[in-house]
């Protein structure tokens, strides 16, 4: 039974933080995320167009029935883009559901980690837990792999997933030695933990660059910084909140 109030317990909680921190993530991301994304999709539609347009006049150029053949894919390969929400209502509404839906997942991270930690939480200690998310899931696999605008050039997607992945795990690993760790060893482990993936290094692509101006693509990281370090902190001061009101 007590294991059962528990799990009753960190599901209301996450569920009411991560609704709100999800809604607030989509309100700061509409004053400057979203309109920076809008304006390097501009570039990116504009770059693209320019590269259609060049492989048409290589076609009608080379005039052959085999650059005929690739232009005709090429046009197949246009058609059959992937279905996109529209800009405006349709556009926002997945955004709140997809926000909500990554913050009730990361809730349940953090709230977890404070059932494992076993100590007692009330909004302003969770506000600590929510720096540590912003350490774990951002700030560090930032550090290798920063925020991209639309059109910038990147590594494969499953490689720079792998290392994601591994900088997440290695921070957390390594911010929880340092934090709880009582032998000198363990903390020094936590802290070699921190920095092996960036000394491994995250995947880059041969050729750098991307269709937005460098300015766009330096506001975005900013912008993005901002947006996710609120998030981090409302979630984890309502989790702690919660946590403590539904005890």
């Amino acid at each position: 039974m007590m294991n059962l109030a528990v799990l009753r317990r960190i599901a209301s909680t996450v569920l009411l933080a991560g609704a709100c921190a999800g809604i607030l993530l989509t309100g700061v991301q509409q004053l400057q995320v979203s309109r920076i994304i809008l304006q390097a999709e501009v570039y990116e539609e504009a770059a693209a167009a320019k590269a259609h347009e060049q492989a048409h006049e290589q076609a009608h150029a080379a005039a052959t029935p085999a650059a005929g053949a690739a232009a005709e894919a090429h046009e197949h390969e246009h058609e059959g883009d992937e279905w996109e929400p529209a800009n405006g209502f349709e556009r926002t509404a997945y955004t709140v559901l997809a926000n909500i839906s990554m913050a009730i997942g990361f809730g349940l991270f953090l709230a977890a980690a404070i059932v494992i930690s076993g100590k007692q939480v009330t909004w302003r200690s969770g506000l600590l837990w929510g720096v540590a998310g912003y350490l774990v899931f951002f700030v560090a696999p930032s550090l290798g792999l920063p925020p991209e605008v639309p059109g910038t050039m990147a590594a494969p997607l499953h490689a720079r997933q792998l290392w994601w992945v591994m900088a997440a795990g290695m921070t957390a690993a390594g911010l929880g030695l340092g934090v709880y760790a009582r032998h000198w060893a363990l903390k020094l482990l936590g802290a070699v933990l921190l920095i092996v993936p960036h000394l491994i290094g995250a995947p880059h692509p041969a050729v750098h660059g991307g269709a937005a101006p460098e300015e766009l693509a330096q506001a975005f990281i900013h912008a993005t910084a901002l947006a996710n370090g609120l998030f981090w902190l409302t979630l984890g001061g309502l989790i702690g909140y919660f946590y403590k009101k539904f005890a």
